[in-house]
C-alpha cells in the first residue's frame, strides 16, 4: 500500500556541483511497492521523496516531477512519454527495458542505478548527471544531452545516434563498439576516450582528427 508522509526532508544540498542538481529538499514522502501500472496523465509532483516504489510496467503519459527524489525504485519495463523529471535525483533505481520518449530530464542525477536495455527517444537530458553509469547496450536516439556529465560512462555497443553532446563531459568514457553516427562529438577527446570499434560517420571522423591536431584537407596535391 502506498503511504504519503508529510513534512519530511531527505538529503542536503551539495555545493559547487557542476552537473545535475544538488539533492532536492523534499516536503513529503511516498513509500510502498505496489504502484504497479501507475497512470497519472498530466499529474504534477513537487519536492516528493519516492522510496521503494514499484513502477514496473507504468504508463506515464505527461506526468511532471519537479525536484523529486527516487530511492530504490523500480522503473522496469515502464514507458514515459512527454513526461518531465526536472532536477530530480535517482539513487539505486532500476531502469531495465524502460523507454523515455520526448521526456525532459534536465538537471537529473543518477547514482548507483542500472540501465539494461534502456531506450531514450528524443527529449532534453541537458545537464544530466550520469557519471560512471553503465549504459552498455542502451539506445539513445535524437536526444539533447548538452553539458551532460558522462565522465567514465560505459557505452560499449550502445546506440547513440543524432545526440547533441555539445559541452558534455566525456573524460575516460568507454565508447568501444558504440554506434555514434549523427551525434555531436565535438566534446570527445579521442586520446582520453576508449573508442575502438565505434561506428562513426565521415564528418565525425574529421572532427576527431582535428581534435588530434591533424589538419584535414579535401584537396589532394597532384604528383
Amino acid at each position: 500500500m502506498m503511504t504519503v508522509v508529510g513534512a519530511q526532508h531527505t538529503g542536503g544540498r551539495v555545493a559547487d556541483r557542476r552537473y545535475g542538481t544538488p539533492t532536492p529538499r523534499t516536503t513529503s514522502e511516498v513509500h510502498g511497492d505496489e504502484w504497479v501500472g501507475f497512470e497519472a496523465p498530466g499529474e504534477t509532483y513537487e519536492h516528493v521523496a519516492f522510496i521503494g516504489v514499484d513502477l514496473v510496467d507504468a504508463d506515464n503519459a505527461g506526468a511532471t516531477f519537479n525536484e523529486c527524489t527516487f530511492r530504490d525504485c523500480r522503473f522496469n519495463a515502464s514507458t514515459h512519454t512527454g513526461a518531465a523529471f526536472v532536477n530530480c535525483k535517482f539513487v539505486g533505481c532500476s531502469f531495465f527495458d524502460a523507454t523515455f520518449t520526448d521526456c525532459k530530464l534536465v538537471g537529473a542525477t543518477f547514482e548507483r542505478c542500472t540501465f539494461g536495455l534502456l531506450k531514450v527517444v528524443g527529449g532534453d537530458w541537458s545537464f544530466v548527471g550520469l557519471h560512471g553509469a553503465d549504459l552498455r547496450g542502451t539506445s539513445i536516439v535524437g536526444a539533447r544531452m548538452r553539458e551532460a556529465d558522462l565522465a567514465a560512462v560505459r557505452l560499449g555497443k550502445a546506440v547513440v545516434q543524432h545526440v547533441d553532446l555539445a559541452g558534455a563531459s566525456l573524460q575516460r568514457a568507454e565508447l568501444a563498439g558504440a554506434d555514434l553516427r549523427g551525434s555531436d562529438l565535438s566534446a570527445v577527446d579521442p586520446v582520453a576516450t576508449t573508442m575502438r570499434g565505434a561506428i562513426i560517420d565521415v564528418q565525425q571522423a574529421v572532427t576527431l582528427a582535428e581534435a588530434l591536431g591533424v589538419v584535414v584537407r579535401e584537396d589532394v596535391p597532384r604528383r
